[in-house]
């Protein structure tokens, strides 16, 4: 990719189980997931974004437990991209609540400021906020819906379960 300025970013696609997702670039960091039909966004490619694809197709298939692509938070309060970052330290194929969240980032008392800060995850599935439930097991919120959260439990679920 040849750069124009730091704030230079590009688009790619990849289709999963759970639907289209846009994958967003700046420079060699992925910044942005989202979900569904991105047809005004013009495609490129870089290095990048075959990693990106890669590591999230191996993950879809089910040979994919961490992500080692290289991120990067360009929006976010540093109370959120404090809720953003403790994601990573769930397991694969298990959940944690709201609660545990705020407990982790030292403010016990903010469950509902994690719930707003998780809405806000720029980079899903990578920092696996579909990970988050509530405390009494129900399945709670998903910006992109609550049925791709099932999926992509479901997805971890089953192959936890099956590798132990």
């Amino acid at each position: 990719m040849q750069s124009k300025g730091p704030a230079q970013e590009y688009y790619d696609f990849l289709e999963s189980p759970v639907g289209r997702l846009c994958l967003i670039f700046r420079r060699s960091y992925l910044v942005g997931i989202s979900f569904g039909p991105s047809a005004e966004i013009p495609m490129r490619h870089g290095d990048a974004s075959e990693i990106v694809k890669a590591q999230l197709t191996e993950y879809f298939r089910n040979e994919r437990s961490e992500f080692s692509c290289r991120t990067a938070f360009l929006e976010g309060t540093e109370f959120e991209k404090r809720v953003w970052n403790v994601l990573r330290r769930i397991p694969y194929g298990e959940t944690r609540s709201y609660k545990w969240v705020a407990a982790e980032i030292g403010e016990p008392k903010a469950a509902r400021a994690v719930g707003n800060a998780l809405g806000k995850n720029p980079i899903p599935i990578i920092f696996p906020c579909h990970r988050i439930i509530e405390s009494d097991g129900s399945i709670g919120g998903y910006t992109p819906g609550t049925d791709i959260k099932r999926r992509l439990l479901g997805i971890e679920y089953y192959t936890a379960a099956s590798r132990r």
